[in-house]
């Protein structure tokens, strides 16, 4: 099985030329990233045929790229069958590194379409529900108004999926968010903190926990929770107060979750930023010291902020989150 020894270098482009394989037998062969990008595009497709429509090519020159980029290799990328195509573990690991080329590539792209003064470009942004609620709206209006030409495309996700999606090379910047500091596993991302909020204690209409603002009182109390990072949250302050909370519902929806507490079938926490998205009219919220903050920033490939657009982009984010 061939290894893999060749790496992106910062310096850009003209780097990625000089990749290699050193095969079973120490022989060195150059790797064409255009084609290991041919070997993404059927990878994702889902068969040859699939590929060489979405790229405007024949199917048989995609084809003869791919089996051209095989002998390259020494060993099978592809396994075909019936139901389309599947990677092999080497066509795996060559697949990850199309993915960083193909990331490096789109900000070569930006780079060069945002020479024009800012009067071209496009932003791939992913954020979570209640910033693409709130902050993002007002961010991106702003940045239509100063530089209408930029191009800003929305995906709502949540901030496992939205790194994902920017170490993959297909989102320029990620709003996510983390409790007590940034999320984990952030690495090779960077983090920018735009905002710190209070996680608010939110009650049905004449409860006790009203007057207390604190979470020990509540102990006996059925809880409501979210997202796996904010019922993680939950417990653990729970904890630090001395209980472990009795989860009645789970939902990550926080409509549904004001919906549920106003009709007195839990108690639960949400940040200030859920709540300026949505606010039933029949809930009460009740400050809690005890519950801690919620820290949004921004998640994005080390580079990126050098294109004009984003930059641009970042610039609004920060300063509506202030």
């Amino acid at each position: 099985m061939p290894r893999v020894c060749g790496r992106i270098e910062p310096q850009g482009i003209p780097d990625l030329l000089r990749w290699s394989i050193t095969s079973a037998y120490g022989q060195r062969v150059d790797l064409d990233p255009r084609r290991l990008l041919i070997l993404r595009g059927v990878a994702r497709a889902g068969s040859i045929s699939a590929a060489a429509r979405a790229l405007g090519w024949t199917q048989p020159a995609v084809s003869q790229h791919l089996a051209r980029l095989e002998r390259e290799a020494g060993t099978p990328l592809l396994l075909r069958g019936p139901g389309g195509v599947r990677a092999t573990e080497a066509g795996q690991g060559l697949l990850a590194r199309a993915d960083a080329i193909a990331g490096e590539l789109h900000v070569a792209q930006e780079e060069l379409a945002a020479l024009n003064a800012l009067r071209a470009g496009r932003v791939r942004l992913t954020a979570f529900p209640s910033a693409a609620a709130t902050l993002v709206p007002a961010a991106v209006a702003a940045l239509a108004e100063r530089h209408p030409g930029v191009q800003v495309a929305l995906v709502v996700a949540e901030p496992p999926e939205a790194t994902a999606a920017v170490r993959a090379g297909d989102a320029d910047l990620a709003v996510v968010f983390g409790h007590d500091g940034p999320p984990p596993g952030l690495e090779p991302l960077r983090w920018r903190e735009l905002a710190v909020e209070p996680v608010h204690l939110v009650v049905p209409p004449g409860h006790p926990a009203v007057g207390a603002g604190r979470l020990a009182p509540l102990h006996a109390e059925r809880w409501i929770a979210g997202c796996v990072r904010c019922r993680e949250h939950l417990v653990g302050r729970c904890e630090r107060a001395g209980f472990s909370p009795a989860i009645a519902h789970e939902t990550d929806d926080h409509v549904v979750v004001q919906h549920l507490v106003a009709r007195g079938l839990g108690v639960t926490a949400l940040p200030a930023s859920a709540l300026a998205a949505y606010r039933h009219p029949e809930v009460v919220v009740v400050d809690c010291a005890d519950l801690g903050t919620r820290r949004t920033g921004l998640a994005h490939r080390p580079g990126a902020e050098a294109v004009p657009a984003t930059a641009a982009l970042v610039a609004e984010l920060v300063r509506h989150a202030g």
